[in-house]
């Protein structure tokens, strides 16, 4: 399988490498202790360079990601790069305020003071955060505008119907963005969503993977039926599919793993090992082979961890593995495989 391949997000223009570059771990702290560490400045601007360097073409990012760290890394690392050879995209939904209004100084290398967080899915909110954004990229444009996390809050979901998609449709219609969507870590309300407006693209995050198919089915047939192509975000389920001692703290949803996940995650390794494939490139090919699905996008804490996903993708897997893995339940007979 070719990680470079380009695939076009419906009739929009906009072509994603079938390997993407997720900017989650870029602002996470490096610390020792964290449940998953992240670069140095230095680092994560140069695992963006390698990415690229390596041929990927498709980089995610969002101001909630360290707090707008994210978006200057990957701006960064990307200096330079002729423009019209990847594809950005970022998120709107949340606005960055100031922690504190009369301390603007910036609190380390990527030169972005101390913000707090907040909803904001107002057409103001949503105008005010990808200008921002586009200030923190250093950038004139993004290519593909995600509303993010409309389930986080009550009420957020009629926010969506009622001011946030109409401005998405308008800013793709006046050419400011050139494809829209949502990113989220379910399905039934990105569904909804579909059956309500013209959207081109979902950020899928953790629930169509090796170890959780739970979109498989409805959500999947219904963006083949609507041509809404699908991002993989999440691939490794946020670690554990990527944990090399699943006897250790591992990581499943953002959070410690439950142990039935921790099981099921073993059972897919056994199966693995017996074919001697390693877990993450079954993980990352597997969400890959559905029709509906363009990109997956597993983030990457080091330029040896972007290189690692090139390669994991490009291998050769045998058909046997995923014969196996349906045999133990572990996937859906009906699961499209490589």
């Amino acid at each position: 399988m070719d990680p470079f391949e380009r695939v076009e997000i419906g009739n929009t223009g906009v072509h994603v490498t079938r390997l993407g570059m997720g900017g989650v771990p870029l602002s996470r702290p490096p610390t020792a202790d964290a449940l998953m560490p992240g670069p140095s400045y230095d680092g994560a601007l140069a695992t963006v360079k390698s990415a690229y360097q390596i041929g990927v073409r498709y980089f995610d990012t969002a101001p909630v990601y360290g707090s707008g760290i994210s978006e200057v890394r990957v701006g960064r690392g990307l200096e330079g790069k002729p423009r019209d050879d990847f594809v950005l995209s970022t998120k709107v939904g949340r606005v960055l305020d100031l922690a504190d209004p009369h301390d603007s100084a910036p609190k380390g290398p990527d030169g972005a003071p101390a913000f707090n967080v907040r909803f904001d899915l107002s057409r103001e909110g949503i105008m005010r955060s990808l200008e921002e954004s586009l200030r923190r990229l250093n950038l004139d444009r993004v290519d593909i505008l995600y509303l993010h996390d409309p389930d986080a809050e009550p009420g957020l979901e009629d926010q969506a119907y009622a001011t946030a998609f109409p401005t998405l449709l308008a800013l793709r219609e006046q050419g400011l963005v050139r494809a829209i969507g949502t990113g989220m870590n379910q399905w039934e309300m990105p569904a909804r969503f579909i059956r309500r407006f013209d959207i081109d693209v979902v950020l899928l995050a953790g629930r169509y993977t090796l170890l959780d198919q739970s979109a498989h089915g409805e959500f999947l047939n219904l963006c083949l039926e609507r041509g809404v192509r699908i991002a993989i975000g999440g691939p490794y389920n946020s670690g554990i599919l990527a944990a090399p001692d699943l006897s250790k703290r591992v990581s499943f949803n953002y959070a410690p793993a439950p142990p039935e996940w921790v099981d099921k995650a073993a059972r897919l390794r056994a199966v693995c090992d017996r074919h001697g494939v390693a877990l993450k490139a079954a993980a990352l090919q597997f969400v890959l082979a559905h029709p509906a699905v363009a990109t997956v996008i597993p983030g990457a804490a080091s330029s040896e961890e972007a290189e690692e996903n090139a390669r994991l993708i490009a291998q050769d897997l045998p058909v046997a593995l995923w014969a196996e893995l349906k045999r133990e339940g572990l996937l859906p007979a009906d699961a499209p495989t490589p």
